[in-house]
């Protein structure tokens, strides 16, 4: 810290001159690219999964995925950037608000325009779709903001973001492809595989112990201690996965059951070395376990798309 202090607009009193205009590359860092991928390898899962042909639904493709990502999912870090200001301050201090980068109230300004152009194209793409947009950019907003702030409990923040990053944009790409309510057992492993994210959803929360506690966001790492949480995130991710499993065996996809089952197992062994040492490893497991993850999601969605749903 640069003994500069923020302000309640979100810009850095003390921090040289106000800039009154952020620079593009700025807002762009503000939307945090990088997490677009979650929303939007899911939505490619709901459009694997749908079992319908891409060849005249490109459009719908390309529409949906630019929602699920840069729209709704950058928009969603809009929102979070700009209500985690003070804490951001203390744990991530060169992010473009706290840093002044993104002066004035232009952070909420963008926020409020994303959630707009967002429900926007989801109304241009389908009704259904329309009903999962509201319901994302309405989770955006009560994981963040106050009076909810739905972050600030490690319980039910976690499911609010894994809902939003994994089921419903699931659920909005087999709905672009369809064209309305998706098959019941799409739905079913959909909502599996969100529940399960609660758990690496828990584990982003690792990197920010120090400017929760003192910020009073009470994460699960804070309220029970990262050695107890590393646990329940663990289990958390792999029971779905389980049932995802049987599920597909079950209903006659028996060679993605045994893929999904062995990457569990997999899981598994990774697993020991994240309990082993949760704050340094959770990094080393996002980057694999969670890449394990993801694939079951993928395989899951092509096991559904055999089924001729």
């Amino acid at each position: 810290m640069d003994g500069a202090t923020l302000d309640t607009t979100g810009g850095r009193r003390g921090a040289g001159p106000t800039r009154r205009f952020p620079l593009p590359r700025d807002i762009l860092e503000l939307l945090k690219p990088v997490t677009w991928f979650p929303p939007m390898w899911a939505f490619m899962c709901g459009v694997v999964s749908s079992g319908v042909p891409l060849a005249d639904r490109w459009g719908f493709l390309l529409a949906g995925m630019m929602l699920a990502g840069p729209l709704v999912c950058g928009n969603s870090q809009a929102i979070n950037d700009w209500f985690d200001r003070h804490v951001d301050a203390i744990n991530e201090p060169k992010r473009p608000i706290p840093s002044g980068r993104i002066p004035g109230r232009w952070g909420l300004g963008i926020a409020i325009a994303g959630s707009i152009i967002s429900l926007v194209v989801g109304w241009l793409i389908n009704p259904v779709v329309f009903a999962a947009t509201v319901l994302g950019v309405f989770l955006a907003w009560i994981y963040s903001a106050p009076p909810i702030r739905a972050k600030a409990n490690g319980w039910w923040g976690p499911g609010v973001c894994a809902a939003a990053y994994e089921g419903l944009t699931w659920f909005t790409g087999a709905a672009v492809m369809v064209g309305g309510l998706p098959d019941t057992r799409i739905i079913i492993i959909l909502a599996l595989y969100a529940a399960g994210a609660h758990g690496i959803m828990v584990l982003n929360d690792f990197k920010a112990v120090k400017g929760d506690a003192v910020s009073g966001v009470r994460s699960l790492p804070v309220l029970l201690g990262v050695d107890r949480a590393a646990r329940v995130a663990c289990w958390t991710m792999a029971v779905p996965q389980l049932v995802v499993a049987v599920l597909l065996a079950r209903w006659g996809a028996i060679f993605p059951a045994a893929l999904v089952a062995m990457s569990v197992g997999m899981q598994f062994l990774l697993m020991q070395r994240l309990i082993a040492d949760p704050a340094k490893q959770a990094p080393f497991y996002n980057a694999s376990g969670t890449t394990l993850y993801v694939l079951g999601m993928l395989t899951a969605a092509f096991g559904l798309r055999g089924m001729g749903l």
